[in-house]
């Protein structure tokens, strides 16, 4: 029997509809299981944070159900390694953070290759700090704080969560710049750290926003500038570090999603698109604004050109500070 031209169309138009569905090897439309997403720290932190905002979403998008592993551990490489070692079938999800780059550049016999280990789906959010000082520090301004430990190489102090971490660095990239010489005092964790700074046993830090703000508001910490390319919506009031008299800096904390390599292009499609629309929800924006953080929701090309440009950032600010690999 022939098919007029117009049903021809039509099979056609449904054919490749039909194509355009994703699938797992089986042949059987994605997903057909629960999908898991492994979050290299503990919960509680910032990516578990994050991960459990937006993925419930994403749970009612694939009509599965979306469970968060957490497996912290070596700085977050553990985590990343068990993401980068599973199936690449789409079953498997990292909710990854800035380490994966930073790592690379500090630590040897890192067990993955953040660019050829992982395809990139998309950036989630992303969060920046605010440069604090204690108030007995005699500064009010970034360019007072530069003049001030430029005339005392090695004297001032400065606060971090620990040696490689996103506080740490950001502070590096700071001094880097500004082409000054402090002493770092890591901790274990952001709060130890936070003690010790309103306590004015550290002079300096990077403290997030989430973290500084309350601090900042009742007079125990000063604000020099925020660590973002742009003000924060939250405190229009505090200057970039650009502004403040470093242009070109900029240095935030990113949260992203992304799977084992070679997972099928089409799923990887299916859930950027679902990623995307969750990420620019007014409900999601909203409630990642509340903590002075921004939902991206880029392009999986943007992604993967963002982290090849933060590789070379951060390994450059090691070798700038001469912090040799582990």
């Amino acid at each position: 029997m022939k098919l007029s031209r117009t049903a021809g169309l039509i099979c056609a138009a449904l054919a490749a509809a039909a194509g355009a569905v994703p699938s797992t090897s089986s042949g059987q439309a994605y997903p057909v299981k629960p999908v898991r997403v492994v979050v290299p720290s503990s919960a509680g932190g910032g990516t578990d944070i994050v991960a459990r905002i937006i993925m419930p979403e994403l749970a009612k998008r694939l009509g599965q159900q979306v469970v968060i592993d957490n497996r912290p551990g070596a700085g977050t490489m553990i985590g990343i390694e068990a993401a980068a070692k599973s199936p690449a079938d789409g079953y498997t999800l990292l909710m990854g953070l800035s380490t994966l780059a930073i790592n690379s550049a500090l630590k040897n016999n890192v067990p993955y290759d953040p660019v050829r280990d992982f395809a990139p789906i998309t950036v989630a959010v992303t969060s920046a700090s605010i440069l604090v000082v204690h108030p007995s520090v005699p500064v009010k301004t970034l360019k007072e704080l530069i003049a001030f430990a430029r005339a005392r190489p090695g004297q001032l102090n400065y606060a971090s969560a620990g040696a490689g971490t996103y506080p740490h660095m950001t502070y590096e990239l700071f001094l880097s710049m500004a082409g000054l010489k402090m002493v770092h005092i890591p901790y274990k964790g952001t709060a130890p750290a936070m003690i010790d700074m309103i306590a004015g046993q550290v002079a300096t830090m990077a403290a997030t926003v989430l973290t500084g703000l309350p601090h900042i508001r009742t007079g125990r910490l000063r604000p020099l500038g925020i660590t973002s390319a742009k003000r924060n919506a939250i405190v229009p009031d505090i200057p970039t570090v650009a502004e403040g008299g470093l242009p070109g800096y900029e240095s935030v904390q990113w949260y992203a999603v992304l799977a084992p390599a070679k997972t099928p292009r089409d799923i990887i499609a299916r859930l950027h698109a679902d990623l995307v629309q969750i990420l620019h929800s007014p409900g999601i924006k909203k409630r990642f604004a509340a903590d002075a953080a921004e939902t991206v929701g880029n392009t999986p090309e943007a992604f993967a050109r963002h982290l090849r440009s933060e590789l070379d950032k951060w390994a450059k600010v090691a070798r700038d500070a001469g912090i040799e690999k582990q």
